[in-house]
């Protein structure tokens, strides 16, 4: 697999790559998958963690998923980005997916979920990528451009959850961990429902049946961890990030207010803001906003005079 830039050896514990060719590979527990793509399992701080690789090429996207989704998510997007010449590669994250499933808070906070990002850029020999995702991956992207401001490209970050959306994010999710907590054998019943039901081969469905399927505690884990931690970057911190950057926001629900949409990209220095139609827009009409995407990619792999004059213009 092609590297990017000077490859790095990895200051953190992680093991060989297990690279599985063909869709048939897949866990059981994986449906839907169709297309060829590389998957790959690595470990860090002893958890073992599940990616996938789409395309090749030096011009690299690491894409995460919305909190309690999985890769299924975003699988569309990355395979028309690799049409188009990049390399696309999505993460589970813990508690996430086909990644592990720790049931201890401690292990699901954002800046945590950042130092795994980065040690799946030190596992593939990647000196920099351009570092994105929806909600959850989207803040956790802005944590790995806070923690390891030299490996980050660019960023894309669909759907930020920062201060505006605190109040609307607290009623959302407060409730499921309750739930996860005290009403255990009614959740746990409907994940075994949903364990049960064949998966539809659509990505983002498949994600969230994916979400309904989860053990109650690990579920509570996942959210009792986020709720707990820092939730994003410091504003100061986001006003140094001088990358290539495109905020990708919507008018529809609270809990990714606009707003905060707006004033993130106000305070990224490179900051560039598009507006989705809807929620659902990458996934249901991905056409616009993946080109979008392709463009900050374009910009962020320029070469700098190619850079800077595709900026001015």
């Amino acid at each position: 697999m092609a590297t990017t830039g000077a490859s790095r050896p990895s200051a953190t514990k992680t093991t060989d790559t297990k690279v599985l060719r063909a869709p048939s590979d897949l866990p059981d527990d994986n449906p839907g998958s169709s297309a060829p793509y590389e998957v790959g399992l690595f470990i860090h701080d002893n958890l073992e963690l599940y990616y996938e690789v789409h395309g090749q090429g030096p011009r690299v996207l690491v894409f995460l998923h919305g909190i309690l989704m999985d890769a299924n998510m975003n699988r569309r997007l990355a395979a028309d980005l690799a049409v188009k010449g990049n390399r696309v590669i999505l993460l589970d994250l813990p508690g996430h997916g086909l990644s592990a499933r720790p049931q201890r808070a401690a292990f699901h906070r954002m800046d945590t979920y950042a130092g795994h990002v980065v040690a799946l850029l030190d596992h593939l020999g990647i000196d920099q990528a351009v570092v994105g995702g929806v909600s959850l991956g989207g803040n956790v992207s802005l944590m790995v451009a806070a923690q390891a401001p030299d490996r980050v490209r660019g960023l894309v970050v669909e759907m930020p959850v920062l201060e505006w959306a605190l109040p609307a994010a607290a009623l959302t999710f407060v409730p499921m961990l309750l739930a996860a907590h005290f009403a255990r054998p009614i959740v746990g019943r409907m994940a075994k429902l949903f364990r049960s039901l064949p998966r539809t081969g659509n990505g983002p469905l498949d994600s969230l049946m994916n979400m309904f399927s989860a053990e109650p505690r690990e579920t509570a884990a996942v959210l009792h961890g986020i709720l707990a931690g820092p939730i994003a970057p410091t504003v100061d911190q986001r006003a140094a990030m001088d990358v290539p950057a495109l905020v990708i926001g919507h008018k529809v629900d609270q809990v990714h207010p606009f707003h905060d949409a707006e004033q993130l990209a106000r305070r990224l220095p490179q900051g560039r803001l598009i507006q989705a139609n809807s929620m659902v827009e990458l996934r249901v009409h991905p056409e616009r906003l993946t080109e979008e995407i392709n463009q900050l990619l374009d910009t962020a792999w320029a070469e700098p005079k190619a850079r800077r004059a595709r900026q001015a213009g």
